[in-house]
């Protein structure tokens, strides 16, 4: 009896021991993680991630997850408006949601066309297709850098992106020579970067505003556009409101050099050193460079003739005229009008060339002249109605750029 009066609260301890264990179990349970993407709620489905891949087809991507033929004929056939079956992109991203279950059909396609937009075709019930954007974030940044050799250089030493390059080279077309630049030229951003849905990188979106000096001058730019105004568009202007834009740009090509300038005294030894004038400026760049329209204007010439090789005329105004030699091809056709900075052709070797080069050359009043020594006509500055407005936006950027260390 003893023996038994000795077990049983043994026995009281072991079941509530057990049954404490089993509340413990209990609490360490988690439910998982609730994952919601594109506007689903990716624990209901088996998720299925690739990329469109060469020789697929939006037919054979669907059907090998069981979804009919009748179903894929309608969605080609009467919704082609919304969605072109036959424009899917090798390299694009998609997305398949799959039922739970043994048949593990397709539900619902995503296709996403860039960073930002995707289309969703959703097969439950009736057939259905939106168009939507996964959310986007601007985050303001600052950057600098100091010129070692180039630009794209300096941009790739302080892992900046290689579009910087390009939006700065934009901005300042039309005042700095970015084939001349020299080491200790420096440079101070602010611009904004895209993050879409909170954590993924879109690159940068855009500068808000800019400082360089180069030579020893500093140029600010700020990027603005007047509140409630339709008409004007937004554009760059330094710190005393003036546009940094011209009628000409500085060069035809962009990150290019000049291999030979302007020389009315020029002697060549395959001449003999007989002087031969030079009447335009080269510039070298790699064959399929792109040459730009220095300004606005209607082409007067596109032809082959000659020493000239491949090349383009245009006619900018009554005073100003610009040609630009040797290209491998044109892309534009006498009579066409174009605007200052559209692609009219690209570098090449035609004609008497040593090597691959546009060869520029400008025309004031009909007679050729060096365009880096002319004082070449300005836009207009900011109108003085809306100085108030652009002084008081740009005080702060200002005060930003001067505080960057370079």
């Amino acid at each position: 009896m003893k023996y038994l009066i000795f077990l049983i609260p043994a026995f009281i301890t072991l079941i509530a021991c057990s049954n404490e264990n089993k509340e413990d179990s209990a609490e360490n349970i988690e439910e998982p993680e609730i994952v919601e993407e594109y506007g689903y709620i990716l624990n209901d489905f088996n998720v299925v991630r690739d990329t469109i891949r060469p020789g697929d087809t939006f037919g054979g991507i669907l059907s090998e997850y069981g979804v009919s033929q009748n179903t894929i004929f309608e969605v080609a056939t009467s919704f082609k408006e919304d969605f072109d079956v036959r424009r899917i992109g090798v390299g694009r991203p998609y997305v398949l949601l799959n039922s739970k279950d043994s048949l593990n059909q397709t539900q619902v396609f995503i296709y996403e066309r860039n960073k930002v937009d995707y289309a969703v075709i959703d097969f439950r019930d009736t057939i259905s297709i939106s168009h939507e954007k996964k959310p986007v974030t601007y985050i303001e940044k600052e950057a600098s850098g100091v010129i070692t050799s180039s630009l794209s250089a300096t941009m790739a030493e302080n892992n900046l992106s290689p579009y910087m390059t390009d939006r700065l080279a934009n901005i300042y077309a039309w005042t700095i020579n970015f084939f001349q630049l020299q080491p200790g030229d420096n440079f101070k951003v602010v611009y904004t970067e895209t993050f879409i849905s909170d954590s993924i990188s879109g690159g940068l979106h855009e500068i808000k505003a800019a400082y360089f000096e180069h030579r020893g001058k500093p140029i600010y730019a700020f990027k603005f556009k007047p509140e409630g105004t339709e008409d004007l568009p937004a554009d760059f202007y330094d710190d005393e409101a003036n546009n940094l834009r011209r009628a000409f740009l500085k060069a035809p090509v962009k990150f290019s050099r000049i291999s030979s300038r302007y020389n009315l005294n020029r002697r060549i030894a395959y001449y003999g050193y007989k002087v031969r004038p030079h009447k335009g400026t080269d510039f070298a760049a790699p064959i399929g460079t792109p040459i730009l329209a220095t300004a606005d204007g209607v082409v007067s010439k596109a032809e082959r003739r000659g020493g000239n090789g491949i090349y383009v005329k245009i006619r900018h105004n009554a005073s100003y005229e610009t040609q630009y030699l040797h290209m491998k091809k044109y892309n534009v056709r006498p009579g066409q009008h174009v605007r200052q900075g559209d692609v009219i052709g690209w570098v090449g070797m035609t004609g008497n060339s040593g090597g691959p080069h546009v060869c520029y050359r400008f025309w004031k009043n009909g007679k050729q002249v060096d365009p880096f020594r002319e004082d070449l006509p300005k836009t207009e500055p900011l109108d003085k109605k809306y100085h108030t407005e652009y002084f008081s936006k740009i005080a702060l950027l200002k005060e930003r750029l001067d505080c960057i260390k370079s």
